[in-house]
């Protein structure tokens, strides 16, 4: 797809702004701007977009995005957002046990395209069944009768989470550490390579705030969990705990269970065949 003309006097850079991203997105904002760089603000599938489009030159964009376009972007290595275990943010709410769900109707988020495809690979892979998908939303779970399940993400699954009800909960990344012994990644920062090949010193620069966004988020986990935790609202000694199981770097480990992802997401249809993840690697960035 060709890159879209427009001003270069800026690189841009997209940010999704959920409470996981917060211990990045916070310290980002008190850093403030980062010179040669603005941000644009969106959710994960609109970032997606933007950047296969060329409307950004990096950002935080979905695990199933960046294996759709892996021959174009590169990888800012040492980050993700990712969890290894319950993440409390991927949540399948059901009024049946999940393994009842064969040819139930189960209505998914229409914001990210990694948990639906993660789903998908849960339910008919891993446990062999076969809903019937649809997109939908949490309120036509409850008006709906023939409605089974909903796929919730993000600061919609956190509120969804502490609601009162008798709704049966699967937190999708345990079930994948459960059934392959490795993390997940639900997303990665990603750079287009033109951007890298015109602007190699604003894409260091920009690795290096990141790094350091993200070693100064960890050490204040408390403080940013204190003012982010009324968004959802939730209390803050909960919202430390959901922050404490996201995690941000990208192991070894972890880059393995991508890559197993995609192979399973390409052994099911036409997802693209990636083998090798394109990583920029940084000296002394951090």
């Amino acid at each position: 797809m060709k890159q879209e003309t427009r001003h270069v006097k800026y690189a841009r850079l997209g940010i999704v702004n959920f409470i996981n991203t917060s211990p990045i997105y916070i310290p980002w904002q008190e850093m403030g701007a980062l010179k040669g760089w603005v941000v644009e603000e969106a959710p994960p599938t609109c970032l997606n977009r933007h950047l296969a489009r060329g409307k950004l030159d990096a950002g935080s964009i979905s695990s199933y995005a960046y294996g759709l376009n892996a021959g174009r972007y590169y990888i800012l290595d040492n980050l993700s957002i990712s969890a290894t275990g319950p993440v409390g943010s991927v949540i399948l709410l059901s009024k049946v046990p999940i393994e009842e769900l064969h040819e139930k109707l189960v209505l998914l988020t229409s914001q990210s395209a990694t948990s639906v495809n993660l789903l998908h690979i849960i339910l008919e892979d891993f446990l062999g069944i076969r809903p019937v998908f649809r997109t939908g939303n949490f309120k036509e779970l409850s008006a709906n009768p023939a409605a089974q399940a909903y796929l919730a993400i993000g600061d919609e699954a956190l509120r969804l989470r502490f609601q009162r009800d008798s709704l049966f909960r699967s937190d999708l990344a345990k079930i994948w550490l459960d059934h392959t012994g490795l993390p997940f990644v639900f997303a990665v920062w990603a750079v287009r390579e033109e951007s890298w090949i015109a602007w190699p010193d604003r894409i260091r620069l920009l690795h290096r705030r990141l790094s350091e966004c993200h070693h100064k988020g960890m050490k204040e986990l408390e403080r940013i969990s204190n003012l982010v935790a009324p968004r959802i609202p939730m209390d803050s000694s909960d919202c430390l705990e959901y922050l404490k199981g996201i995690e941000l770097d990208f192991s070894e480990k972890k880059q393995k269970g991508l890559l197993l992802f995609f192979r399973l997401l390409h052994d099911r249809n036409d997802f693209p065949r990636v083998l090798k993840l394109k990583m920029l690697h940084f000296v002394n960035s951090n």
